[in-house]
């Protein structure tokens, strides 16, 4: 029989000029993202007149193909590692990390059992010891996984602590959390079957950290009344203002209920590698479970979460299955399968991009850029505290700060200052010049900076102040 003409590749020569391309358009990306608008804007509309067509039948020109993505796609999105976008938690990325993730898919590595790909099972295994020692969890009794991010860190651990101390029967188990803790976490607990009467939401005090007395209150009285309490997720770095959760009070509580302990460390965690966040994120080492996102300020490209757990059996015995087309690639107990330890059979081989640039940039640097990242937050407050025109509604924390306009000498109501507050987020956006979007604090619409890009200067704030300045004047004139 003749081979097939259909193979899906290309000349070599091609496939090397195509990839050149790629790169060199990738290189200039991060070499000069900050000359661009950070803000991409499209209606369906405009997005359906630029892309919709059938599917087509016959081949394109490759080079016209990534023209066209280059020139439409690309520049339709908005740069989440621009220095002037403040919003939501940005990605600052780096270069290393991207072209990891191209090796890494250009290669197409499984990254789920040790037979196929031992390599990236032991980078895997690497890096994950050195985030555990980072974050003081036991090396040899500990382990964890790289997940797509902090929802599905946040659903895994909710799951082994689901199984680790409920086992099949969680009719009667009650989950706690505080009013600040990130949506993923709501999101894991209802698609676990878990009905709203088993969710506990505590009230945060006045710095938006977990109401410590009011949690003991809600499980003394789950108790009385016949329910059991099993877990309970405490946040470091909340979305909304950087707030860490009283770890160690947290911890204490939690070993004399019998709770099991997760950490959301999603945003924050990664402040451990700064010299206030360590102190900030003293008791994280007491979790029994830790969610971290390396894509978020460590400075990874998207995607790549983790959980991190102090005793990886508990993985093991909670998501193993042995279908029988596995029974050949079992290996021994020192080969670890990542797909017996979450949820994912089929993985990308997220770990070599953090391997690459830790190895290239040397952890020195990332914690320069963390220690940056802090000292840009406390230098933005320091100036809206100096200005008429601001009022800081939540301090600079782990790199984020809440504030909003409310000039001296002016009176308006509440109603009016959230009135201008969001018009002048609506202007900046629709200016395309920064990404400044608002959040609610105590009922209040607040204007949110999250500063973790080391691309960031001062002077791309100052830059985004006047325009709001100038928005706020106008619409107050």
């Amino acid at each position: 029989m003749k081979p097939p003409k259909a193979t899906l590749q290309l000349p070599y020569e091609t496939m090397q000029a195509y990839g050149q391309k790629v790169i060199e358009a990738i290189s200039t990306h991060h070499h000069a993202q900050q000359e661009r608008k950070p803000v991409a804007t499209g209606s369906r509309e405009e997005m359906d007149q630029l892309f919709l067509e059938t599917i087509p039948e016959n081949p394109s020109n490759p080079f016209e193909v990534l023209q066209e993505v280059l020139d439409h796609v690309m520049v339709k999105s908005t740069i989440v590692s621009h220095p002037k976008a403040f919003s939501f938690v940005p990605g600052p990325s780096n270069f290393i990390g991207a072209m990891g993730d191209t090796l890494a898919s250009g290669f197409n590595i499984f990254s789920g059992g040790w037979a196929v790909s031992p390599a990236a099972a032991e980078l895997e295994i690497v890096t994950m010891n050195w985030l555990l020692q980072l974050f003081g969890f036991p090396v040899k009794k500990g382990g964890g996984i790289f997940t797509s991010g902090g929802s599905m860190a946040n659903l895994t651990a909710v799951v082994m602590a689901r199984q680790l101390k409920c086992g099949d029967d969680f009719s009667k188990a009650v989950i706690y959390l505080s009013d600040q803790a990130h949506s993923s976490n709501i999101k894991a607990i209802r698609i676990l079957g878990f009905h709203k009467e088993q969710i506990r939401i505590i009230p945060t005090d006045q710095e938006f950290r977990f109401g410590v007395n009011k949690l003991k209150n809600a499980i003394a009285k789950d108790r009385l009344e016949g329910w059991q309490p099993f877990c309970l997720i405490a946040t470091a770095g909340t979305t909304n203002t950087g707030t860490v959760d009283p770890l160690e009070a947290l911890a204490k509580l939690c070993k004399q209920e019998n709770l099991w302990y997760h950490i959301d460390g999603a945003y924050g965690g990664a402040a451990i590698l700064g010299k206030e966040g360590k102190h900030l994120l003293k008791g994280i080492q007491k979790a029994d479970s830790l969610t971290v996102d390396p894509h978020k300020w460590f400075y990874q490209p998207y995607e790549i979460g983790c959980l991190l757990v102090r005793n990886h059996r508990w993985l093991k015995h909670t998501f193993t299955e042995k279908p029988e087309y596995l029974r050949d690639v079992e290996g021994n107990p020192s080969e670890i399968n990542f797909y017996d330890h979450g949820v994912e059979l089929t993985r990308r081989f997220r770990a070599l991009k953090f391997y690459m640039s830790i190895k290239t940039f040397g952890l020195k640097e990332f914690r320069k850029a963390v220690d940056y990242n802090m000292q840009l937050a406390e230098a933005v407050e320091a100036r809206l505290r100096k200005s008429s025109c601001w009022e800081v509604i939540s301090p600079a924390t782990l790199a984020v700060i809440n504030f909003r306009y409310n000039p001296i000498g002016k009176s308006y109501s509440e109603k009016q200052l959230d009135a201008i507050n969001q018009y002048i987020s609506k202007k900046v956006v629709a200016s395309r010049e920064a990404l400044l979007v608002t959040t609610l604090l105590n009922k209040q619409v607040v204007l949110r900076m999250c500063l973790i890009n080391p691309r960031t200067t001062m002077q791309d704030v100052e830059d985004t102040l006047r325009l709001c300045e100038t928005f706020a004047k106008n619409k107050t004139a």
